[in-house]
């Protein structure tokens, strides 16, 4: 038996030796493969994150320039480019009221924004969750929101001229209206979708209706309300600038309106970008607000 066995040890140290073997020479070129991985991984997502979006530029400078070849009174992106920089040199000048640099007129659009979207958010949020909260009231308000949602925010302007008998507030009217339904639809939506199960619990704790607000409802609701505040900003500067053309004074709306009665077709492209840069900027705004205040899940 003892003759058997000793044999029996020698090619199993060997074969371990040759693993330890293995492992060792595995070991040593590992970080080198690594390094190599994580550097063709990191110059892929530079690559992805860069390179396509130049891309997609590249391109629409191209359909611009045919178009400006075949359409002489459509300007070329070097001309185009030429006003923007002799505008943006001075975007904050003032010669007249009618007269005014293009931050102005952005500013002014920005601030009937802020106040028509904040009363919004006001009557808006609070009401979404009293929908959400009684079933009363859901079946109350259910078929006016169903009504009147579809409603095209313009439409209300007319209105808002007949009751304020002026222009800013109408259009800040307009705001008020468009902005509401995101907001009141998500936040209702989100209430109703609390787990039952939580609601169950803050029975048999007997919490009061405001600490089931405070420590229940609205960390559960916060994702579905932020989704309808997105969605209102975006709407609402679509439609301010949309109003402003109708209302005039000032506004980056009536700005173009006035640029395009002066035929400064440069100006008008000039703004539209303004008009996307900015509301690109109140979403990304909005959504790193969403991010940090919600889960993973729900702040894509």
């Amino acid at each position: 038996m003892g003759d058997n066995a000793k044999p029996a040890a020698e090619p199993a140290t060997a074969a371990s030796r040759s693993e330890a073997a293995n492992e060792a020479r595995v070991m040593q070129a590992a970080p080198g493969a690594w390094s190599k991985a994580r550097r063709r991984i990191v110059g892929n997502g530079v690559f992805m994150r860069v390179v396509p979006p130049l891309a997609g530029l590249m391109l629409l400078v191209l359909v611009w320039q045919i178009i400006a070849l075949k359409n002489s009174s459509f300007p070329t992106p070097l001309v185009t480019l030429k006003e923007a920089i002799s505008m943006f040199s001075d975007p904050f000048y003032r010669n007249s009221p009618n007269d005014q640099g293009i931050g102005w007129n952005v500013l002014a659009s920005l601030q009937r924004v802020g106040v028509g979207f904040g009363l919004a958010a006001l009557v808006g949020i609070p009401l979404g969750f009293a929908i959400g909260r009684v079933q009363f009231l859901s079946a109350m308000f259910g078929p006016i929101i169903s009504l009147l949602k579809p409603v095209s925010p313009l439409a209300w302007l007319p209105i808002g001229l007949l009751v304020f008998k002026s222009a800013n507030p109408a259009a800040i009217w307009s705001i008020f209206i468009c902005s509401i339904w995101p907001m009141i639809i998500n936040t209702a939506v989100g209430v109703q979708r609390v787990p039952q199960d939580y609601m169950n619990v803050a029975r048999v704790l007997n919490l009061s209706e405001w600490k089931i607000l405070t420590k229940i409802l609205f960390p559960s609701v916060l994702p579905y309300m932020l989704t309808g505040v997105r969605l209102s900003i975006g709407t609402a500067w679509l439609v301010i600038v949309a109003a402003e053309m109708l209302t005039g004074g000032v506004g980056i709306g009536f700005w173009v309106w006035d640029e395009w009665n002066n035929l400064n077709v440069p100006h008008i492209i000039i703004a539209i970008v303004v008009i996307g840069v900015v509301g690109l900027l109140l979403e990304q705004a909005l959504v790193a607000l969403a991010r940090a205040f919600t889960y993973e899940q729900v702040s894509n």
